[in-house]
């Protein structure tokens, strides 16, 4: 079992111009203690659920070319950037260069999209049917892979074309960078990462979930003729740990007045026997989503859950 941290929150510092400065601090922290991915969002405004929509949020790619930067070993990714937000021939530039800047740690995270009203304020269209953006995920995926691994590539699709296109310096990994494709749709989003991807994410969801849904991802790996086991397998909720149940409802208490708790609290100890199970149904990178910049829960993991997992 592999460990991660994803920055879904920007909130670590109440000055909005040192928010870089602090997720700096937070991927060299990272990689110092041995976590092996570090995520940022690519959302314009704060997504429901982690935080209100006036908050300060940074641009995602432009964070993970800075980090890319100032780091030498963590793998690098948004978590995920949606098909609508980048013509899909510029995020390949995009994500090119991010490769070339970070000397091969970059994983494309990608995904469908959801967050309409994101879309409606930066003038972007949003397809109201989901399988019309997956869809569109697809189709770009493969438009990508093609501009990552051509000298020059011509592509006529149902929703995206470029003619005759080139794109140098190419990625420095070989055959190129890893695509994570984010969600847990059993019908197409499965399917898709089963036949175009080298990750899956699982965002959220229960452990009982976490198994149906790989149970559904090896059945699709079955049809297309694909090796389950060479697709990475991760999942991102968040982790809020503490030593005993006394600390733990405490520190509840007070997060929950930041808005409402989901995902995972508790002791070191319950979050061991549960990260087993993540693990024994097939994970192989647990995510801590650190949208409440709890440096303890960081700590915990640290010294006390990753050593056991070893």
């Amino acid at each position: 079992m592999k460990f991660g941290i994803h920055n879904s929150s920007w909130l670590d510092t109440p000055d909005p111009a040192e928010a870089f400065e602090a997720v700096k601090a937070k991927a060299q922290w990272a990689e110092d203690h041995g976590f092996v991915w570090f995520s940022v969002m690519d959302h314009m405004i704060q997504i429901p659920g982690v935080g209100a929509p006036d908050e300060p949020v940074l641009e995602g790619w432009t964070v993970l070319a800075g980090l890319a930067a100032v780091t030498s070993r963590i793998r690098l990714a948004t978590l995920v950037t949606a098909v609508g937000y980048r013509n899909p021939a510029h995020l390949a530039k995009i994500a090119a260069s991010v490769d070339l800047i970070s000397r091969g740690r970059l994983t494309l995270g990608i995904g469908a999209g959801f967050f309409e009203d994101e879309y409606k304020q930066y003038g972007w269209e949003f397809p109201p049917r989901p399988a019309t953006r997956i869809r569109q995920m697809k189709e770009a995926i493969q438009l990508i892979l093609k501009m990552w691994t051509g000298p020059r590539t011509t592509f006529h699709g149902r929703y995206f074309h470029i003619e005759d296109a080139i794109l140098e310096p190419k990625p420095v990994q070989k055959p190129h960078p890893p695509v994570m494709i984010a969600g847990g749709g059993e019908q197409m989003t499965l399917r898709a990462v089963a036949r175009l991807a080298d990750a899956c994410n699982l965002v959220r969801g229960d452990i009982a979930e976490a198994r149906n849904k790989l149970v559904v991802l090896r059945g699709h790996c079955d049809a297309v003729g694909r090796d389950y086991d060479t697709i990475e397998k991760s999942h991102v909720q968040r982790w809020l740990l503490a030593r005993d149940a006394v600390t733990v409802a405490a520190k509840r208490e007070r997060q929950a007045a930041r808005g409402p708790l989901s995902g995972f609290a508790g002791t070191v100890s319950e979050a061991i026997d549960l990260i087993g199970q993540y693990r024994d149904a097939g994970v192989d990178l647990l995510i801590q989503s650190d949208g409440r910049h709890d440096v303890e829960t960081r700590e915990l993991f640290v010294s006390d859950v990753m050593p056991h997992f070893a």
